[in-house]
């Protein structure tokens, strides 16, 4: 009971090239996002001297500014993420709908 459309995308090299792409490259960021986020949690747990150390001579320690760091790595990569599918993941499978849907 497939669609026969759906078969056809699904049979397309194109599509099997997107869907490998798509997927190592999420795969790739989410443990780029795990051992940055994990690092972070055991720093906490393991070395809280080490986060403890102030910044200078005010009271804002190391921690704030690492903590502040994971936050904006995570922006940054979901940046790089939509980039690349608004690029790459989005003219591929406008490729594979007008060579398979007619």
């Amino acid at each position: 009971m497939t669609d026969p459309v759906v078969a056809r995308i699904q049979a397309n090299p194109k599509y099997r090239e997107l869907k490998s792409k798509r997927n190592s490259f999420g795969w790739m960021l989410a443990i780029l996002m795990l051992v940055v986020y994990y690092g972070y949690i055991a720093l906490i747990a393991f070395n809280k001297p080490f986060l403890a150390q102030p910044l200078g001579s005010g009271v804002t320690t190391l921690g704030i500014p690492l903590g502040m760091g994971v936050i904006v790595f995570t922006i940054v990569i979901t940046g790089i993420y939509v980039r690349r599918a608004n690029s790459e993941f989005d003219a591929l499978t406008k490729q594979i709908l007008e060579e398979e849907v007619k």
